[in-house]
This record gives structure tokens, sequence and C-alpha cells, in this order.
């Protein structure tokens, strides 16, 4: 488990994270969510002990990070993909870092075949696309066979079939108990990968809770509706509230009213319906809409 509570960082004047408090249990997939510049990264090198809180506290398994020796045994992380020696092989990476933290030297060849890179055991590092270095990046994680995993956009410059594979091991970790926290932008994989979220702007705390709770709670209830009849449709739902927009394609949208209550309506009015079909929300339009203010650079309309 990872606790954080009232955890600040401060560079000068910046304040990267403000007083951000939450919790990461065992057992399931937790994505970590935010806007570009929202202290994601930042948070995770302190729950690491690589930064230093400037107030808070952060802790895993109820102790600092920081104070237990042989890290890898403890907690798993990938941060970034492209922070390894080119002139190594694979192999002699992940044996250095079996060695320094106690580990048998089979445990190499296990994690190597595990990502599915045991051919490129022998090659030289710097020769790896993205997407082997992000294997080799989950291969270290894995290496002590920890109880916390931390991985921070672990899906970068993989293929269809790669992304697959991590969705599937994330889903396995989590199902052994373990406690994994992945942070990433890509939100169709959220939404078929975690089951928590935290999510943050600014460096302060947005939402903590299932995913469908915070997809749910960030979307307009939404229809959409084809009919020959939309005057008369329209002049129906107006007159319960609801607004009705039309679309590209003949199709117009209702908002306002619940799909079943709509065709209730359209039933007693007599106006024939070809389609009614309610849309649930998504994780990326509720990101988008809560995070909207929390967005370091905001895209517009040239001037």
């Amino acid at each position: 488990m990872i606790e954080a509570t009232e955890l600040i960082k401060r560079y000068g004047e910046t304040t990267a994270v403000d007083r951000l408090s939450f919790t990461v249990r065992p057992g399931v997939v937790t994505g970590f969510l935010g806007p570009n510049g929202a202290g994601k990264t930042t948070t995770l090198r302190m729950v690491l002990g690589l930064n230093r809180p400037t107030g808070g506290t952060v802790t895993v398994d109820g102790q600092p990070f920081g104070d237990r020796p042989r890290g890898l045994r403890h907690v798993g992380a990938l941060l970034d993909a492209h922070d390894v020696h080119g002139g190594r092989t694979a192999r002699a990476h992940l044996t250095a870092l079996a060695v320094g933290n106690g580990l048998p030297r089979r445990r190499v060849a296990e994690v190597l075949a595990e990502v599915g890179m045991a051919d490129a055991a022998g090659r030289r590092i710097g020769g790896f696309s993205l997407g082997m270095k992000q294997r080799l990046g989950i291969a270290a994680a894995l290496l002590g066979d920890p109880p916390v995993l931390l991985f921070d956009e672990p899906l970068n410059g993989l293929d269809p079939e790669g992304v697959r594979w991590v969705r599937n091991l994330f889903g396995r970790l989590a199902g052994e108990g373990r406690t994994v926290l992945v942070s990433s932008h890509l939100m169709r994989e959220m939404e078929q990968t975690a089951e928590e979220l935290i999510v943050i702007g600014r460096g302060r705390l947005i939402a903590a809770e299932s995913l469908r709770d915070f997809a749910a709670r960030g979307r307009e209830l939404r229809v959409s509706v084809r009919t020959p009849d939309a005057d008369a449709l329209s002049g129906v739902l107006a007159r319960q509230g609801a607004v009705v927009r039309a679309e590209p394609g003949g199709t117009y949208t209702v908002t306002g009213l619940p799909a079943d209550r709509i065709g209730e309506l359209a039933f007693a009015h007599g106006v024939r319906l070809h389609e009614l079909s309610p849309h649930s929300g998504s994780l990326e339009e509720a990101f988008m809409e809560l995070t909207a203010d929390s967005v370091e650079y905001a895209a517009g309309v040239g001037r």
C-alpha cells in the first residue's frame, strides 16, 4: 500500500505538489492521471525517495521507501525507459541491479523471458527501440518480485501486441495482491486497465475514486435519437426541460432526460423513433472536463 498525507514539493517559488493526500490499495490497478505539469512524476519520485518532500509524508507499507535496504525487493519502478547505460547489454544491466540488491542472478534470465526479451539479452541497449527499452524497464521493475510496482508512461513506444501484453501483466500483478500504480496519458488504455483512479491537477487532488464513478460524474447524460418527426419530438421534450441538438447525419442529441423517459414520451405523443441510444460517460471526456482548469498550456485560436 502507498499512502501520501499532505504531500508538498516546492522548487523555489513554484509548488509542484500541493498538500496531496491519497491511498493506493493492493489488489487493483490504480491509474495516476493528470495534465502535463500536474506533478505526477514529481510525486512518483517522492514515493521512491528520489525527491525529498518539502512537507507531508509518503510511505510504502507504512515506511518511507528510502529507509528500506535493497529496495527492489520492496518496490519495482519504471520512471524513464531512456535512463539506462546504452553501452551495456540487457543482461549486464539487469545483473548489476540484481547484485546491488542481493537478488539471485537467475532472476535476470527469468524476467527477460517474462517480458519477451530472452533473445535480446546479449544486445547492447543503445540499439534498442523505445518499445524494447520499455520492456527492459518493466523487467527491471519485476526483478525483485516486489509487492509494490510503479510505472510512469509504460505504454509509450509499444506496438498493439505489447500494449495488450502490458495490460494483461498489470491485471495479473494486481490479481496476485500487489499494489500497482500506473501513470499514463492514454485515456483509452486506462479505461481498459485501471479499476481505481487518482487524478491530480496543478499538484492538487481532483479525484480519488473508481474509474466507473469518475467517468460517470464528469459527463452530462446524453442520448442519440433518430426520428422522422423531429419537430414534434423536440416540442415534446422541450416541455419536459430537455435540450435537443441536431447532429450531422440526421441524428439528434438529447440532454436532460434518460433514454427510457424519451421513449415513453415519444410513444405517448405518437412520435416515431428509428433509434434511441444512451451514451455512458467516457474516461477521456470526464478527464478533459474535470481537469480543464488545471491545464498548464491550453491550445486555442491564434490571435
